[in-house]
């Protein structure tokens, strides 16, 4: 018997399996496989934290028990997704897609189809689902990145869904990221610099652009890969963003949504991650330049220290309380844990083609 507040699950992409893992100790438990291609997978968590869920890029959708070290059920319910979300009362499990696009729920307990919702606009064409959330109220948020749109289900009666749709948000939505208190949905714009934001609390205000023409006047660099709001920051009433094809990690002020500094770093930012206390942010980086990771201090707004963990670092998670990090380095195979006070690296795990890192404090907290 044990509980499973210090379990974790780390995605091997290229083997299409998972590594259970505890963090009292820092130690791999066991192996979980036949899960499919997961060259792109993320993961939710139940509300008791004994099941993880979780979203490949072929369409699969599994269910793991953490306590079993087992694969309960998979179901490839599409051709390619792109991830997921669990309903507030823990009872469906949405799924973005890209083909055929839209979202599907799903059972939490059986994986059996609740409900389809083709994402379908004016226009009538099928559009790629990204930035799929969970919100207070039941509710799934989740942008078209083809028809420019956001939209918010209302899954209360999940035979009936309500969908509350907000047209031209801004070109091309990519990712998006919801406040850890469920207010706001923040969608990053590929088609143009700026982001678009949603007051779920005042829904009749409509979408707001924030941060318009951040990058106006300057040259873009190419976008080697796509920044992901959901790994974003938030510490000292700020939020921290990747800021799209350029070497800046964009500083927000949350009470205005405006931008009150950017902090140049090592290269094109993927992953912008607050330590749980908020005092420390840590940056990751796309290809060719993903062998460093810097931190940042909220309060001074500089940089305090760079690593260089190895090529290919992929994903960060840091332990529920903060004392330590633990990062998927690709190309050497391996975890590495850092205590975030001094940034000793304490351990290395062996992981095959290690990229997504998540503990089970997750299921606990809105957005994740």
């Amino acid at each position: 018997m044990r509980g499973t507040g210090d379990l974790g699950l780390i995605v091997e992409r290229a083997a299409g399996s998972l590594q259970r893992v505890e963090t009292s100790t820092n130690s791999i438990l066991s192996r979980i496989e036949g899960l499919g291609d997961l060259s792109h997978a993320s993961l939710v968590y139940s509300r008791d934290a004994r099941f993880a869920y979780v979203f490949g890029r072929d369409g699969g959708l599994s269910k793991v028990d953490l306590l079993e070290s087992t694969l309960v059920k998979r179901v490839v319910q599409s051709g390619n997704s792109i991830g997921g979300a669990i309903s507030q009362d823990g009872k469906l499990i949405a799924v973005g897609n890209y083909e055929p696009g839209g979202v599907r729920v799903f059972d939490a307990e059986t994986l059996e189809l609740v409900a389809d919702l083709p994402a379908t606009p004016v226009n009538g064409k099928p559009s790629k689902v990204v930035g799929l959330v969970d919100a207070p109220g039941n509710r799934f948020v989740f942008s078209l990145w083809d028809a420019n749109e956001i939209w918010v289900a209302d899954m209360s009666d999940p035979k009936a869904p309500q969908l509350t749709k907000f047209t031209d948000i801004g070109r091309q939505p990519y990712d998006a990221l919801i406040t850890p208190d469920g207010r706001y949905y923040i969608a990053g714009l590929f088609g143009e610099d700026g982001l678009a934001l949603l007051d779920l609390w005042q829904l009749d205000k409509g979408v707001r652009r924030i941060l318009p023409g951040y990058g106006k006047g300057e040259q873009p660099l190419p976008v080697y890969k796509m920044p992901h709001l959901e790994g974003w920051a938030m510490a000292d009433d700020k939020v921290f963003l990747p800021a799209i094809g350029r070497h800046e990690v964009l500083v927000v002020d949350m009470r205005s949504w405006e931008e009150v500094g950017r902090i140049p770093v090592h290269a094109q930012p993927v992953f912008v991650m607050a330590r749980p206390d908020g005092r420390q942010v840590w940056v990751n980086f796309a290809f060719p330049n993903n062998e460093k990771v810097q931190v940042i201090d909220s309060l001074s707004l500089q940089l305090i220290h760079t690593m260089e963990p190895g090529k290919g670092v992929l994903h960060m998670e840091f332990e529920p309380r903060g004392e330590e990090v633990w990062l998927s380095v690709r190309d050497l195979d391996k975890v590495q844990i850092y205590a975030t006070e001094d940034f000793r690296l304490l351990k290395e795990l062996p992981v095959d083609k290690p990229s997504g890192i998540f503990f089970t404090d997750r299921a606990h907290k809105i957005g994740l």
